[in-house]
C-alpha cells in the first residue's frame, strides 16, 4: 500500500493510502489495464500486445529490427538493424501519443554483447543527453526471428 505525506499544523504525517486513493491522488483511473494493438499489430496475429498501459506508465512490447509490416529483419548487421528497432519503438510510442521524451526505463537484449558498443551508437541518438532513461542490457542465446537486438521500454503515460 503507497504513502503520501501531508503537512498539518507544521508536522509532516505520513499516511496509508488505499490503491483506490492513490491513483485518484495521481489523477489515474483504476479501471484496470489497457491493452493497446494498432490495426497493423492485430493483422500480423502475434501473441502479444504492443504496448500496455497501466495507470501512468505505458509497458513496450519488445521490439525488433524488422520491416514494418513484416516478419524480415533489415539488412545490413547490427546499427542497421538497431536503428529500425527504435524506428520501430518510435513508431509505437507515436502511435498512442507518446515520444522517446516520454521513455523512462529500457532493457536491451543482445544476440552477442560484443555488440553492445555498436548498439549504443545507434540508442543514444533518439534522446536527449540529459535525459537518457534507465537501461539494463542481457546477453542471449538467441532472439526472435534471428534477430541481434531487441528492446523493450517504458514510458510515463500521466498526464502532459
Amino acid at each position: 500500500m503507497g504513502r503520501i505525506a501531508r503537512f498539518a499544523m507544521g508536522a509532516l504525517l505520513c499516511l496509508p493510502l488505499t490503491d483506490a486513493a492513490a491513483a485518484m491522488e495521481k489523477g489515474t483511473s483504476m479501471s484496470g489495464p489497457e491493452y493497446l494493438n494498432s490495426p497493423a499489430a492485430k493483422a500480423a496475429g502475434l501473441p502479444f500486445s504492443q504496448a500496455v498501459r497501466v495507470g501512468d506508465v505505458l509497458y513496450l512490447s519488445g521490439a525488433l529490427g524488422n520491416k514494418p509490416g513484416s516478419m524480415e529483419m533489415v539488412p545490413g548487421g547490427m546499427e542497421a538493424q538497431a536503428k529500425q528497432t527504435m524506428e520501430n519503438i518510435g513508431a509505437t510510442l507515436k502511435e498512442y501519443g507518446y515520444s522517446f521524451d516520454d521513455v523512462f526505463k529500457c532493457t536491451v537484449m543482445l544476440a552477442d554483447m560484443k555488440q553492445w558498443g555498436d548498439f549504443n551508437k545507434v540508442y543514444v541518438q533518439y534522446f536527449k543527453p540529459d535525459r537518457l532513461p534507465a537501461r539494463s542490457a542481457f546477453g542471449t542465446s538467441g532472439l526472435a526471428l534471428g534477430a541481434l537486438v531487441e528492446l523493450e521500454c517504458w514510458a510515463y503515460a500521466g498526464r502532459k
